[in-house]
C-alpha cells in the first residue's frame, strides 16, 4: 500500500526532513529519496545547501542533488522532467520513492503534474523595465482577467511571470491550469514537519554555524571564482556570503544578514505549505516512526484526497 502512495516530507528549511527521510528508508529499506529542492541540484554547493553527505547517498541513492554546474539555470519545470523520469525508474526497479521538499513550487509541479510555461526572456526584460507594478497589473486584467484575478496587484514576480507567459505564448496564463490555490486528488501521501517558531529559528542560527566550521566560506570563495547563474547566486547564504568575499560586509554581517533571510523564508515556506488541506502534519521533532505512522494513515484514510 505505502508503495501506492509515495511519501513526500515537507517542512521549513532546517526543519529535519532530509534526516527523516534517512530514517525512513532505513527503517523500510529498497527506498531511494528524491530531493526537490531548488538549490541542492547545483554541484559544488553542498555545504550551504545542506545536501546529504557522501556518506548518506553511498548508503541510500538520492536523485536530483548535484545535476548541473552553477553556471546553469534549471527552471523547476526541469526539475519536474527529470523527477517523472527518476520516480518511473525507482519504481521499476521495484523500490519505493521518498521524495524531500522544501521548495513548494516543485513539490506541487511534481506531485499535481503542474503544467509548466515556457520562458521568454525578451518579454520579460521589457516587463521588468517599467517600474510600475499596478500598471502591469492592469495590462494583465486586461489581457487575462481570471489570472489577474487570482493575484496583488503589488505582487510583482506574479504579475511579471502571468504577462511573460500571456505574450510570450499567445496563450493567457490562466490557460495553463487553475492555480495554486486549486489542491486536486493526488497519488503522493504529504507528510509535514511542524516546528515551534522560536526552536525553528534556533536551529537555522545552529546550522549556519555548522556549515561554516564544516567550511562553508571557502565553498563559496571557491564558488566566487566560477561563473554563476542568477539563481544560483541568490541561494540563501551564498548571497551573503559572496558580499562578504566581495568585501562589501564583514563575515558577522553576512552571517547575521543570512540568518534574518534565511527565517523570514522558513515563514513563507510555513506558509505555503499550511494552505495546503492534503498535507498531514506532525509536532516536530519527530522520528522516522512517527513519519511511518502518519504515512500508513494518509495511506489508507486520505487516498488521493483534495479539495
Amino acid at each position: 500500500m505505502l508503495a501506492e502512495r509515495p511519501l513526500v516530507i515537507v517542512g521549513p528549511t532546517a526543519s529535519g526532513k532530509s534526516d527523516l527521510a534517512m530514517g525512513v528508508a532505513r527503517l523500510i529499506g529498497n527506498t531511494e529519496i528524491v530531493a526537490l529542492d531548488s538549490m541542492q541540484v547545483y554541484r559544488g554547493m553542498d555545504i550551504g545547501t545542506a545536501t546529504p553527505t557522501a556518506a548518506e547517498q553511498a548508503e541510500v541513492p538520492h536523485h536530483l542533488i548535484d545535476v548541473v554546474d552553477p553556471s546553469e539555470e534549471f527552471a523547476v519545470a526541469e526539475l519536474q522532467a527529470h523527477a517523472r523520469t527518476v520516480i518511473g525508474e525507482i519504481r521499476g526497479r521495484g523500490a519505493v520513492p521518498v521524495l524531500v521538499g522544501g521548495t513548494g513550487l516543485y513539490v506541487r509541479a511534481v506531485i499535481d503534474d503542474l503544467k509548466i510555461p515556457g520562458r521568454y526572456p525578451e518579454v520579460r526584460a521589457e516587463l521588468e523595465a517599467d517600474p510600475d507594478t499596478e500598471a502591469l497589473h492592469r495590462r494583465l486584467a486586461d489581457l487575462d482577467s481570471v489570472a489577474a484575478d487570482r493575484m496583488e496587484a503589488s505582487n510583482r514576480r506574479r504579475v511579471v511571470r502571468a504577462l511573460e507567459v500571456t505574450i510570450g505564448s499567445g496563450e493567457p496564463f490562466s490557460s495553463y491550469g487553475p492555480g495554486l490555490a486549486h489542491y486536486p486528488p493526488t497519488p503522493f501521501a504529504q507528510v509535514g514537519l511542524r516546528w515551534d517558531r522560536d526552536r525553528l529559528d534556533e536551529r537555522i542560527a545552529a546550522r549556519y554555524e555548522r556549515q561554516l566550521a564544516d567550511g562553508f566560506l571557502d565553498e563559496v570563495r571557491a564558488l566566487a571564482e566560477r561563473p554563476i547563474s542568477r539563481t544560483a547566486s541568490q541561494a540563501l547564504g551564498y548571497k551573503e556570503l559572496l558580499r562578504h568575499v566581495q568585501a562589501e560586509m564583514t563575515l558577522d554581517e553576512a552571517v547575521e544578514l543570512a540568518v534574518v533571510r534565511t527565517r523570514r523564508f522558513a515563514r513563507r515556506q510555513e506558509r505555503w505549505f499550511r494552505r495546503d488541506p492534503r498535507i498531514g502534519w506532525l509536532d516536530a521533532p519527530a522520528s522516522a516512526a512517527d513519519i511511518m505512522r502518519e504515512w500508513h494513515a494518509a495511506a489508507i484514510s486520505r487516498p488521493e484526497c483534495g479539495s
